[in-house]
């Protein structure tokens, strides 16, 4: 009986935490990203060779959101080009899984912003295995962290 009030105490512990650090993550990502959380929806997909990053406002008529999104994305396509990943460690108070290689594998890793009807898209890719493995794990951890429920395999491109 013991080990089972234990074991209860250790999970609800455990969810605590889960639901503080999420909550911690989402406002230090409307802080540093310039738009609510509660206001867009966020995806983090993996394609064979590469993937995506993927915000868009909730609301249709949300122009404000959308265009804070696109601001948001178009900086962050470049900045992640150049090797610069200081947004996410900000955001996830961490170096995010995947970000020393993605560094150091930068100018095998082609990084586009493109912009949709309600907000945009970093589309990611490369022909390195090594850096596909690295965006793999980053956007994984992203999904993760950001509770987006996104698929955690590798799905197809959409043409």
């Amino acid at each position: 009986m013991k080990i089972q009030t234990a074991a209860l105490l250790l999970f609800g512990l455990c969810a605590l935490f889960a639901q503080d650090h999420h909550a911690s993550v989402n406002q230090r990502g409307d802080q540093v990203m310039g738009f609510s959380h509660e206001k867009t929806t966020h995806h983090f997909l993996l394609f064979p060779d590469g993937g995506t990053i993927e915000v868009t406002a909730n609301d249709p008529k949300d122009n404000e959101s959308r265009d804070q999104i696109q601001m948001h994305l178009g900086h962050i396509a470049r900045m992640f080009a150049e090797g610069n990943f200081r947004a996410p460690m900000l955001i996830h108070d961490q170096t995010p899984p995947g970000i020393p290689t993605l560094q150091r594998l930068k100018k095998e890793i082609a990084w586009s912003f493109e912009k949709i009807e309600k907000g945009g898209r970093v589309r990611v890719a490369t022909e390195n295995a090594e850096a596909r493995a690295a965006i793999h794990e980053f956007l994984r951890f992203q999904r993760s962290d950001h509770h987006t429920g996104d698929p955690i395999t590798v799905i197809a491109a959409p043409k």
